[in-house]
């Protein structure tokens, strides 16, 4: 499986023009079987939806499976939206040609005041798409590996974390440690996708990277820089490698 990573420099509050350049850069990437955005891409991190003016995403998610339609491929990446029963939420979206599903980001980052303003989702998701199966992960959910504990496949566990993040450049160690340690204990593959640019409160470097079942980086974007990468996923590679060393099945939980 194919599947390309996008570093964004998001601009802020304007998701028609975050559409726009996400469309044309999707457009000129290799041809894939997943591309994926970083969080809140249509918006940059909003951390006071009320006073931007969030609303129910419907115009973002339209795009979505309209790009998934037209590439034959699951589009993902999360938005700020205000769901049906008047919360906000950061959802992430992991849409195909014939289905939309969502994942709402688990653990709200409380030291920005994130808990204040959202709601926290209640379950973990995992998607399946052409044989491949994804755990949808946002952002400070990287710092807890109860949560994205894996379990052997047949049991239910996944192939590849999905992280997409708004992470600051002054934490951006830590993101590049947590990743390739989620990789190792899950022994699968990671992919973190990490904005660039600025917004009102924060800088962002990237650090935007694939990293296989061993903890080793496959491919990254330069820091600083809008661009993509694309990776081959060997789901039979990873298969081979579980079935010689099988560590889930050692687990303690």
């Amino acid at each position: 499986m194919k599947i390309t990573l996008f570093q964004r420099d998001i601009v802020w509050g304007d998701p028609a023009e975050n559409i726009r350049l996400s469309e044309e850069e999707m457009l000129n990437a290799p041809k894939s079987d997943v591309y994926v955005l970083p969080e809140m891409w249509s918006t940059g991190f909003v951390s006071s939806p009320l006073e931007t003016n969030i609303g129910d995403g419907k115009v973002e998610l339209e795009w979505m499976q309209k790009m998934a339609c037209k590439l034959d491929a699951a589009v993902a990446g999360s938005i700020a939206i205000k769901a049906e029963d008047d919360t906000y939420r950061n959802r992430f979206y992991f849409v195909t040609p014939d289905k939309v599903n969502y994942y709402d980001k688990r653990h709200l980052f409380t030291y920005g005041g994130e808990h204040k303003r959202y709601t926290a989702g209640e379950k973990r998701v995992i998607v399946e798409w052409r044989g491949v199966r994804f755990l949808l992960m946002v952002c400070y959910d990287l710092r807890f590996p109860i949560f994205s504990r894996n379990v052997p496949r047949e049991e239910g566990g996944y192939d590849c974390a999905l992280y997409v993040a708004s992470w600051p450049t002054p934490r951006v160690e830590a993101w590049r440690t947590l990743l390739l340690a989620r990789a190792i204990e899950n022994q699968c593959y990671v992919c973190g996708v990490n904005r660039v640019g600025t917004d009102p409160t924060c800088q962002y470097c990237g650090g935007t990277a694939a990293i296989n079942p061993y903890g080793k980086i496959i491919e990254a974007c330069p820091d600083d820089t809008q661009s993509s990468v694309t990776f081959i996923l060997d789901l039979s590679a990873l298969q081979s490698f579980r079935k010689k060393f099988p560590v889930l099945k050692d687990r303690d939980y």
